[in-house]
């Protein structure tokens, strides 16, 4: 293992640093205070530092040397509307809201490797530091990319990283091509005419075409999708009525929709769509359909996922870094919008496998693993001298 000594040093005052981070969280697009101590240590540490990029993003500066050459690595800032039920000495004091995803910890990590570049500077060229906001909402990203994140930090690659539970810590996962799924909602409204419970043949019942629809629904994965692809529509809702004897006039479903292939994505919408007007005109009904792609399939390109992937294994040994990701991943995370308009790769850290940093992300009891720190760090510290190197 060839974790940086200085990094290692430092490991303690960064876990302080996380710690306090995980003790205010803030939802995406408020994380004003985060967003404040972020650009407070980029500045100390002799970073050109630029703030409200994108809303309340933060991305940090450094020059080194003479190359045209430049790197974005990215971090997410933001937390979730969860009530903390953790029991730890430094928990959320913020009633519902908590760090439940581990972005304070990968803030954290890519500050620990923001001081050990500025101080160390064995780099040729420009690495910029993005402290993105909203990732939970899937739109800062985004929203960044619009404020002219790109334009203004030119970057010729750019890169992140999330933890993961039940993965060793110590362990990275990344692979070339789809590393996550894209993420699309759909609110289907059904519109009818309502009546009272024991003279249904005067109404249209929008809640009998609406439990249609939901069995309809499941046959496209089935149906339409080919063996060895994936896809998923979930109905998450449905909303009809209030009383025992009344037909309402409306039912409205939404659903959630994921795919690990863009052309996957085009069908499911494709089909959804015809499937919801096919059953909505034979039960004489109007349909209103409001369909939103919220993000991409997340795409890790060649040459910046195997650069990364070495310098992995450099790290840790080729033993703890794996080039496929689990099957069955079905998770969204909207720095798919970086890659399409940049080539990179995003990577999995493994944020161990007991304890609260063992449970699952987005629950009450979730816990970023600190004892991962240094080896984020390392990673972006390594892959910056690499892939700005002198030589």
């Amino acid at each position: 293992m060839q974790l940086i000594p200085q990094i290692l040093a430092w490991q303690d005052e960064f876990i302080h640093l996380r710690r306090e981070i995980h003790q205010h969280p803030e939802l995406g697009f408020e994380e004003h205070a985060t967003a404040a101590r972020v650009a407070g240590h980029l500045r100390q540490w002799g970073y050109d530092v630029f703030e409200g990029v994108g809303g309340t993003g933060v991305v940090g500066v450094l020059r080194n040397g003479s190359s045209a050459r430049s790197i974005g690595i990215r971090a997410d800032m933001d937390a979730l509307p969860i009530q903390e039920e953790s029991g730890l000495s430094y928990q959320s004091r913020v009633t519902g809201k908590m760090h439940a995803c581990g972005h304070d910890g990968h803030t954290a990590i890519l500050l620990c490797a923001a001081r050990y570049l500025a101080k160390t500077r064995r780099f040729d060229g420009t690495v910029n530091l993005i402290f993105q906001p909203a990732e939970e909402t899937l739109g800062g990203a985004r929203r960044m990319i619009e404020d002219g994140l790109f334009q203004r930090f030119p970057c010729d690659a750019v890169y992140a990283l999330h933890n993961m539970p039940g993965l060793s810590v110590g362990t990275f996962v990344s692979q070339v091509g789809a590393m996550s799924a894209s993420s699309d909602l759909a609110t289907l409204r059904l519109v009818g005419v309502g009546g009272h419970g024991a003279m249904p043949h005067k109404a249209r019942d929008p809640i009998v075409a609406a439990a249609e629809l939901v069995l309809a629904l499941q046959s496209i994965v089935a149906r339409n999708v080919p063996a060895g692809e994936v896809g998923v529509v979930t109905v998450g809702a449905i909303q009809a009525g209030e009383a025992h004897n009344v037909i309402p006039d409306v039912a409205t479903l939404k659903l959630s929709v994921r795919a690990t292939n863009p052309e996957i994505r085009t069908l499911l919408r494709r089909r959804i769509t015809e499937i919801s007007q096919g059953v909505a005109q034979a039960h004489g009904l109007e349909l209103g359909l409001d369909y939103d792609e919220r993000i991409g399939v997340l795409v890790n390109t060649p040459e910046e996922t195997h650069r990364l992937l070495n310098v992995a294994r450099a790290l840790v040994g080729e033993q703890a870094v794996f080039s496929s990701v689990p099957s069955g991943y079905l998770g969204s995370e909207d720095f798919a919008a970086m890659l399409e308009a940049r080539p990179g790769c995003y990577i999995i850290l493994g944020n161990g496998d007991s304890g609260p940093s063992g449970c699952m992300v987005h629950n009450p009891g979730y816990d970023f693993n600190d004892q991962v720190i240094p080896f984020g760090a390392s990673l972006w510290a390594r892959l910056v001298e690499t892939y700005l190197s002198e030589a």
